[in-house]
């Protein structure tokens, strides 16, 4: 039984409005299945094109419209997979929406690096765009029970929540490995602009060993051998290849606050477990607060796109190392949280933080009430 994704009628609801709809994501993260998945691409005639095959390069290559309506005939949707393969592909995007427009296209891509560089000028005003995360827990919750998800929280925090690792669980080591290394050589390695590929491969390792702690480009550019601005411009390609993100410092200018300060976190725990070889239980872990706090974040970005919620994700500290985890902004107020993988610790507000900010909305987030957290983001 598949499992159905939270974005799919947010999409269906924009099928058809003129507009070319982008879906952007990890390899491997379940776009063709989302796409197979939605009502109108079952009801009518739909042309599927692979931008991975060399025939359907060379047939968009310096398309004109006579060529796409040779190319589409009698489609009511074009579905183009692995957009950023295809050279100019702005451009022929843009002749769709300009001289085809009472077909819907579908374009999909694993790498916001390259698509969104050739989409943004060619498509301005012409685009839905959506980001498909890993499988998301209120997915499961309802593609099983609640309490069948609840109690698969430690496999979660070890094994992550890509489609394939979750619907074989019995096989999920293996299979990471895989999606591991076909993953990273064959999108992110392949990016115009990385010399020293294996330089990359350390830097990922490196990030994977500091989930939830400050990023100092100093000491990675120190251990790496490489000059900072290489190591910012990695990063920037793994967070746009949809690998890690970063969450920066709140502030307000205050010389007691960290300004510059930024966290790494990783997309999905599955694969970062497999780049540190490490898949031991979580009861036996001393990274287990850390895989928790990576994990609630995650969850809460991905209700904070699916659900259309807008706001700015941040963390927290101050110059005598008072933190808090994480730090949620929308119209000008500010939500905190701590991130207590043990529901006995005990945390609140530092005066550090309510010094300069009053008292703020505070919550502790822990293995009892996530998914309260979680289910009710807004």
């Amino acid at each position: 039984m598949a499992i159905h994704r939270q974005i799919e009628q947010i999409i269906e609801n924009d099928f058809f409005k003129g507009k070319i709809i982008v879906i952007l994501g990890a390899r491997q993260v379940g776009k063709s299945t989302l796409i197979k998945m939605l009502p109108s691409c079952n009801t009518f005639d739909t042309l599927w094109l692979d931008g991975e095959n060399s025939d359907v390069r060379q047939i968009l290559k310096n398309a004109n419209s006579e060529r796409l309506k040779q190319l589409t005939a009698n489609n009511k949707i074009v579905v183009i997979d692995e957009a950023q393969k295809i050279e100019d592909i702005g451009s022929v995007l843009k002749l769709f929406a300009d001289y085809n427009k009472d077909i819907q296209v579908i374009a999909s891509g694993s790498s916001a690096f390259e698509l969104r560089n050739t989409l943004n000028e060619p498509l301005t005003g012409r685009k839905f765009e959506y980001k498909l995360f890993p499988i998301s827990f209120t997915e499961m919750v309802k593609h099983t029970n609640l309490l069948q998800e609840i109690r698969e929280l430690p496999q979660r925090l070890v094994y992550g929540y890509y489609p394939e690792i979750v619907t074989s669980p019995n096989d999920a080591e293996r299979l990471l490995r895989f999606l591991s290394d076909s993953y990273l050589y064959k999108d992110i390695f392949l990016f115009k602009g990385i010399k020293k590929p294996e330089k990359m491969l350390e830097l990922l390792k490196l990030l994977a060993f500091q989930i939830g702690s400050e990023v100092n480009f100093n000491e990675l550019s120190n251990s790496l051998k490489i000059d900072n601005q290489t190591v910012e411009s990695y990063i920037e390609m793994l967070e746009q290849a949809f690998v890690i993100y970063k969450l920066p410092g709140y502030h307000t200018n205050q010389r007691t606050e960290l300004k510059k300060s930024k966290k790494i976190y990783f997309n999905d725990l599955g694969i970062r477990n497999a780049l540190i070889n490490d898949f031991r239980p979580i009861e036996i872990r001393n990274d287990a607060g850390l895989l928790f706090e990576n994990y609630v974040v995650n969850e809460l970005r991905k209700q904070n796109e699916y659900n259309q919620v807008y706001a700015n994700f941040y963390f927290w500290r101050n110059t005598v190392q008072r933190e808090i985890d994480l730090i949620i902004e929308k119209n000008g107020q500010i939500r905190a949280f701590e991130i207590k993988w043990n529901s006995a610790k005990m945390a609140k507000l530092t005066k550090g933080f309510t010094n300069i900010y009053g008292e703020t909305e505070f919550k502790v987030i822990n293995n009892e009430n996530f998914f309260e957290i979680i289910d009710n983001f807004t």
